[in-house]
């Protein structure tokens, strides 16, 4: 089925056969969009379609900011595009949430976050907190 290519980075798309957990930050990051939108973010239908897809809310990779892009294997060049603001995509989400999720979602993978970089990012740590197990209201039928 072709649901898996909705969750795969744009460096796989474009056939790197070398790259590291950066591919699954960018796996974390369509699945927290989804989240949020309660829809895929990228529901492209051929691989071509979910680079078109990427790049439209993205913006079209350039050598400045994703350096050497046109050396993977299947590149394929598209007109310059510039990246769509998520907060017109996200109309509801928190800056702090907009910022995690950009970083995840960011084209050149030397400049995703990390696992360890998201975990410790001000979303996870701004008001309200979360609440304990304890504190969440059980219905008495469980």
């Amino acid at each position: 089925m072709f649901k898996d290519r909705w969750y795969r980075a744009p460096e796989v798309l474009y056939g790197a056969t070398l790259y590291g957990p950066a591919v699954d930050m960018w796996s974390v990051g369509c699945i927290f969009a989804e989240l949020i939108l309660r829809a895929p973010l990228f529901n492209g239908q051929s691989e071509l379609d979910q680079l078109t897809k990427i790049f439209t809310l993205r913006g079209v990779p350039t050598d400045e900011d994703w350096p050497n892009v046109f050396l993977l294997e299947d590149y394929v060049p598209f007109a310059e595009q510039g990246p769509i603001p998520l907060e017109e995509i996200f109309l509801a989400r928190s800056p702090d949430a907009l910022e995690l999720l950009g970083w995840m979602l960011t084209l050149n993978p030397n400049n995703r976050c990390t696992a360890e970089e998201a975990l410790s990012h001000k979303y996870f740590n701004t008001f309200p907190p979360p609440c304990s197990p304890e504190d969440i209201p059980i219905p008495s039928e469980y």
